[in-house]
């Protein structure tokens, strides 16, 4: 067989694998989604989806996109409810998760420290009562008084800036009751090194506090950009209106992530995006399901993959799972953002027995889009335009 003609039979079977994603399956409805995963289900289908570790250049335990004002309201308006969400990284997915709204997610990483960075979370989530008490685990600091269901999240984060940090016996009781409620509650059979990747997870959580930022690692090493954003900064964008935008800003929006974690319905996979297995494990369980991708964020993993090569592993992996023509991919990394309204205080970041000081950015009032970078295109493209591309590179 010629090498042409085994470029154009290729060409051929990714045509159909998109045609197949986008129509075959838009008539089917997501009926076929469980309503919750046992615990058994839930880690049994987290391993067999994902590939082995792999590396990334950051612990990345924290997002940097002030771009929900630019992102979220359209991405509500142009999506379908009931489909499944797909992402990458921390906790930039609760906050479109409580969006969208969706049956499941799906969140994939080449690290497996975002998988123990989930977990941590999922933990968090169940044993919370509310954003108050949620942020009050997370961080190690004592619940301030004056915060109920009506406080909105940049209130919250506000409220706790100027905790002190508790002591390293609160931090200790705190990863015992994630990690019980992990194995034993939940039980989870993490190996040993996985419970330790959580544990550095907290710890680093605990050490820089909600003045943490996107340079932070599990080494504890110092805050490279004490002006850089925040996780205070992250939680309280707002619209230009004043709404709050992210997963804590209203009771509602947690009390959704709340409840998938709890039916087990947010699973986290290790996997490379131009892998040989992770992605497409994913769009096989989806597809024999049932279930349309509604939206996937991928952050700026794109620009990684192109300079790799590797882009076209991706686009063929995205090929093999079922979409619609309301599908979007989420790219805020390509938004060139302006904050409006930033108020500064020095803060201090306490964990266990280090403080870091600095300026640094405190309440993030609303932001709105200078531009889009075009190398990267705009934030919500249809996935279906995307993947049809790669067939003739």
């Amino acid at each position: 067989m010629t090498v042409r003609r085994r470029i154009w039979l290729r060409a051929i079977g990714l045509g159909l694998a998109i045609a197949v994603s986008v129509s075959g399956l838009t008539a089917r409805q997501a009926t076929d989604l469980p309503a919750r995963l046992t615990d058994q289900e839930f880690w049994r289908l987290s391993q067999d989806l994902s590939e082995p570790d792999g590396e990334f250049r950051s612990d990345n335990l924290l997002s940097n996109e002030m771009a929900f004002a630019a992102v979220v309201p359209g991405l509500v308006s142009r999506s379908k409810p009931d489909g499944v969400y797909l992402g990458v990284g921390p906790e930039q997915n609760f906050t479109y998760i409580a969006a969208l709204k969706p049956r499941m997610a799906i969140i994939t990483d080449i690290r497996r420290g975002n998988l123990h960075l989930q977990l941590m979370y999922k933990a968090l989530f169940e044993l919370s009562a509310d954003r108050a008490e949620f942020v009050s685990r997370l961080f190690v600091k004592k619940r301030p008084e004056g915060l109920d269901a009506s406080s909105s999240g940049a209130r919250i984060m506000e409220a706790y800036w100027d905790v002190s940090t508790d002591n390293e016996a609160a931090y200790d009781a705190n990863l015992r009751a994630i990690t019980d409620h992990l194995t034993k509650t939940r039980a989870i059979p993490l190996s040993a090194a996985d419970l330790a990747g959580i544990a550095r997870v907290y710890r680093a959580f605990y050490w820089y506090g909600p003045g943490m930022t996107y340079s932070a690692s599990t080494t504890l090493g110092p805050v490279m950009n004490l002006r850089g954003t925040t996780y205070a900064d992250l939680m309280s964008q707002a619209d230009a209106l004043g709404n709050g935008l992210s997963y804590l800003a209203t009771d509602e929006k947690f009390n959704f992530l709340k409840d998938l974690q709890r039916r087990n319905l947010i699973v986290p996979v290790v996997g490379n995006f131009s892998g040989p297995k992770a992605l497409r494990a994913v769009g096989e369980y989806l597809r024999t399901r049932g279930a349309t991708v509604t939206a996937f964020y991928v952050s700026n993993v794109e620009s990684y993959l192109h300079r790799e090569g590797t882009w076209n592993a991706f686009c063929g992996n995205v090929a093999t799972m079922p979409i619609d023509e309301a599908s979007v991919f989420i790219r805020p990394g390509g938004m060139s953002m302006t904050v409006s309204s930033v108020s500064f205080s020095v803060a201090s970041v306490q964990g266990g027995s280090a403080t870091v000081t600095g300026a640094q950015p405190r309440i993030v009032r609303f932001v709105t889009p200078s531009g889009v970078n075009s190398a990267v295109g705009p934030p919500l493209p249809p996935i279906a335009n995307d993947i049809k591309a790669c067939s003739g590179r």
